[in-house]
């Protein structure tokens, strides 16, 4: 066999593929559609020889394929969800033909279809929220080091000490203005979706992400979310917010998480 099944998203069946211009997915090959019963998966032929396990592995490991390969195949997935609804699948699921691909379209119909109710006429926006720790040092730092009668070396252990108690609080504090900031936001959106912080050397950011969160928010409440993002900025100065969208709702396409944290439903 010299081709594989890469999987972009799941459609209601009858949906037409996007075009025109049509995106091309992730080996600039054309998108098609696989349906079984009421669904229907996007996807598109890629080469075995590029795509089986360990080529596949291979390629994860090169920044600029994944780069490419990544903004191929939100490309597809953005098209789709402008044409209909559509569940987005996780990048490089792959199977082997169409009739394993019809087999999980039967297998899951249950979880796609209670995907395609929760996030009907729905977007996900992403929140970013970070502080400089270096902004606003803690008030025990001056005397520690001119306390009368101690040496250099207890100076010098009571100044880290100091720091370090400063970084503390600071780091609290910048917790509470996450929670503040989630729960201010929540009220808006159908559903959350906390994230770990990114790592500062991949995602280019200083200080510390404080908040990483995507919202599910209605298409009709995107104004009144873009302004409630903005007024938490102007609450908390000491903060930089950022918003980017709207995605496709990658964050809440999977059955529910409430017990792991991972989503929770905040309203119907």
């Amino acid at each position: 066999m010299s081709d594989a099944v890469w999987l972009y998203a799941v459609v209601p069946a009858g949906t037409r593929a996007p075009g025109p211009p049509a995106p091309t997915g992730v080996a600039d090959e054309p998108v098609r559609l696989v349906a079984e019963g009421s669904l229907a998966a996007a996807v598109g032929s890629v080469p075995l020889g590029d795509f089986a396990e360990q080529p596949l592995k291979d390629h994860l490991e090169d920044l600029r394929w994944l780069e490419a390969a990544a903004r191929a195949h939100h490309q597809v997935i953005d098209a789709l969800s402008g044409v209909t609804g559509a569940v987005p699948l996780q990048f490089a699921t792959v199977y082997r033909d169409d009739a394993a691909v019809r087999a999980v379209l039967r297998d899951r119909a249950a979880d796609f279809t209670a995907a395609f109710e929760r996030t009907r006429d729905r977007t996900e926006w992403g929140v970013k929220a970070y502080v400089d720790p270096e902004a606003s040092p803690g008030p025990a730092a001056d005397g520690a080091e001119g306390a009368a009668g101690t040496s250099p070396g207890t100076a010098y252990l009571l100044r880290r000490r100091a720091q370090r108690d400063s970084k503390e609080e600071a780091y609290r504090r910048a917790s509470e203005r996450a929670e503040r900031i989630r729960a201010d936001l929540a009220g808006h959106a159908a559903a959350t979706a906390a994230h770990r912080p990114q790592d500062p050397r991949l995602a280019g950011y200083d200080g510390w992400m404080i908040l990483n969160d995507s919202y599910l928010v209605d298409r009709s409440a995107a104004g009144a979310f873009a302004e409630a993002v903005a007024a938490c900025g102007r609450r908390f100065p000491e903060v930089r917010v950022e918003l980017s969208g709207p995605w496709p709702p990658y964050s809440f396409v999977g059955p529910r998480q409430d017990e792991t944290g991972e989503y929770g439903e905040e309203r119907s």
